[in-house]
């Protein structure tokens, strides 16, 4: 993490728990940890990195949330500079623009942004920064909270923790809202959070063995990226092209956040059959996949963000930081998690 700008060294070190282990909870429990708080970071899945989740297939690994990132704040690239070697700029500098029916139509982003991706998934970059981490918790559920003599606890099937000086959620915003509700809970930031609003989606996951043979290195088409306006489909991505990656064809398919809200509740063998098809249509890869799986996020792609980079409540000891505050990118949940820790750091 980067070391400036630096948080003041507290007279009276205070205890935090971060619920959510993405980049934003990431960053911003590093941050305190470093300026001498202490910080026990709580994550219901079995490992850190919120939507920079990989999965594993039978033909290698998927980015099943987060693509790639850009760096536009230096704070960022100053925090990237401390793991040399682990991200690598992804070739695919310039994204293919489709139509509904495949055809290119025109390129993005503009020329000089690079697309990073972390090795050898995109989760390694949040694991990595989780590492320096000496109060991270997994497989640790939370089920509400509640506040005592100036004390919070958090409540969890598996047993209860005490003595929180303050609680942050680093949640996406309808979770944060369904654990304050749980805990009856009505904070000073409670009505700006339901201004935000995010989008499901469903993603796709191909792989295909059988281009693994001599004088065959790819199908379909020659691009390794591009957006879509296809009803069904935004994004197409051949993971195989990735720096760092196995080289078995596969491609992870991103549903447009539309149709993916109008499907929500289908079942997974539905949507993988439509999304399959959409897939061909799009790029004329018309074989049977040796690999195929699906996975919903409920709450994926920010549509409507709080507009600003945290909240905090100073008199009730609780805050919440995310990527919904500022927008959908990676760098804005550092970003968030960054700017939350500090202004504690600064005024706590």
């Amino acid at each position: 993490m980067p070391a400036q700008p630096s948080a003041k060294r507290p007279r009276t070190p205070r205890h935090y728990a971060i619920i959510g282990a993405g980049m934003a909870g990431v960053a911003c429990a590093r941050t305190l940890q470093q300026a001498g708080h202490r910080v026990t970071l709580l994550e219901q899945a079995d490992a850190p990195g919120g939507r920079t989740r990989a999965v594993q297939s039978a033909c290698g690994s998927h980015d099943a949330g987060a693509q790639y990132f850009t760096v536009r704040d230096a704070r960022f690239a100053q925090a990237l500079a401390t793991t040399p070697g682990l991200c690598r700029p992804w070739s695919v500098s310039t994204v293919r623009v489709l139509d509904g029916a495949g055809r290119v139509v025109s390129a993005a982003p503009p020329p000089g942004e690079p697309h990073w991706v972390a090795e050898p998934a995109m989760d390694a970059l949040v694991a990595r920064w989780a590492t320096a981490l000496t109060g991270l918790r997994t497989y640790f559920g939370v089920s509400r909270l509640s506040r005592s003599r100036g004390q919070w606890q958090v409540h969890a099937p598996d047993g209860d923790i005490a003595g929180f000086d303050a609680v942050l959620l680093a949640l996406p915003v309808p979770q944060a809202q369904a654990l304050l509700q749980a805990s009856g809970i009505q904070t000073a930031w409670s009505g700006a959070l339901a201004q935000v609003r995010m989008a499901p989606c469903w993603t796709l996951m191909l792989g295909f063995a059988q281009a693994v043979r001599p004088g065959l290195t790819t199908l379909g088409p020659q691009w390794n990226a591009a957006r879509s306006t296809h009803h069904r489909i935004a994004w197409l991505a051949r993971e195989s092209s990735k720096p760092g990656r196995a080289q078995i064809e596969r491609w992870t398919v991103q549903a447009s956040p539309e149709w993916s809200a109008e499907h929500q509740n289908d079942s997974p063998q539905r949507v993988q059959d439509k999304l399959t098809r959409a897939f061909a249509e799009i790029t004329g890869i018309r074989a049977t996949p040796s690999d195929a799986q699906v996975l919903l996020w409920p709450h994926a792609q920010t549509q409507t963000p709080l507009g600003q980079p945290f909240v905090w409540d100073a008199a009730e000891g609780l805050g919440a930081c995310g990527d919904w505050c500022l927008g959908h990118r990676l760098e804005d949940a550092f970003v968030s998690g960054l700017e939350l820790a500090l202004a504690l750091c600064s005024n706590p």
